[in-house]
């Protein structure tokens, strides 16, 4: 990475999540402390209930925090913006629409003012073409494998250019060969791209193959950041040749480590 990718790109400080429900309050996450820099691949990890989530929800801006500040490219985040895109473990696509479709759709609510219809297409077919899904463009969602679905709920966000993809376990409810096979077009297509990437995941191997940072969330509530792990290992990564090295090993036994031993103490200074 150059220079650049050394930069403070988005910035979590202080941040207080707190939810009010028919129970009373619930202290989601406490005292967010994070910084990503550009072109980063960051992947969030804990066990279930620790706000994994709701972190990403609130960098997508879908929702605003209770307190603290969340900038991105020295902007606070104050809402959606077609500069992060979202990406969710549903596809959400919609069923009556065809693939190529439900690329366009979105490519023309972000680009339709500023662009030709001619130019919009361009973009929705480029975005199929590096998900490989050119072929399937006039099929509907029912039409297609579960694991073609979330390749066109990627398209469908990489297609307005965001600076930013987030992706909430895109790859949870697939079976073991297709989300491997995913990972690897993921790895490609970021590589490609560029783009500064924050993914929501349950799965250690595929935080340690992806990630250039992990960074692992306590147990909720008031759950907040234990440590984050720094992955040093070089790309392009091949997950058949990282199998039996030493590095990947040793990275994949300090996750499980603080998931099954650490998780409740919080080491100072994760961030």
């Amino acid at each position: 990475m150059d220079n650049t990718s050394h930069k403070k790109y988005i910035e979590v400080q202080h941040v207080d999540m707190v939810f009010n429900t028919k129970h009373g309050s619930f202290h989601a996450l406490s005292d967010i402390n994070l910084t990503i820099a550009k072109g980063e691949f960051i992947t969030l990890i804990g066990h279930s209930g620790c706000g994994k989530s709701t972190l990403l929800n609130l960098l997508a801006g879908l929702t605003r925090a209770s307190c603290g500040n969340l900038i991105c490219a020295n902007r606070e985040i104050s809402g959606p913006s077609p500069e992060r895109g979202v990406v969710f473990q549903n596809h959400s696509l919609l069923p009556w629409l065809t693939c190529f479709e439900n690329i366009y759709l979105a490519v023309e609510r972000v680009f339709g003012r500023a662009e030709r219809v001619s130019k919009l297409v361009d973009r929705t077919h480029r975005a199929l073409a590096l998900v490989g899904l050119s072929a399937a463009e006039k099929k509907r969602p029912h039409e297609i494998s579960g694991g073609m679905k979330q390749r066109v709920g990627i398209a469908r966000a990489l297609a307005i250019e965001p600076k930013v993809l987030l992706m909430d376990e895109p790859f949870g409810a697939l079976d073991a060969l297709t989300r491997a096979h995913l990972q690897d077009e993921l790895m490609k297509i970021v590589a490609q791209t560029e783009s500064t990437v924050v993914m929501v995941t349950h799965d250690v191997d595929e935080a340690v193959l992806l990630s250039d940072k992990i960074v692992m969330l306590t147990n909720g509530p008031a759950a907040t950041i234990g440590e984050v792990l720094t992955v040093s290992l070089p790309r392009p990564r091949d997950r058949v040749a990282l199998a039996h090295d030493h590095d990947y090993i040793q990275y994949r036994a300090q996750v499980l480590e603080f998931l099954y031993h650490r998780q409740s103490h919080p080491t100072k200074d994760a961030a």
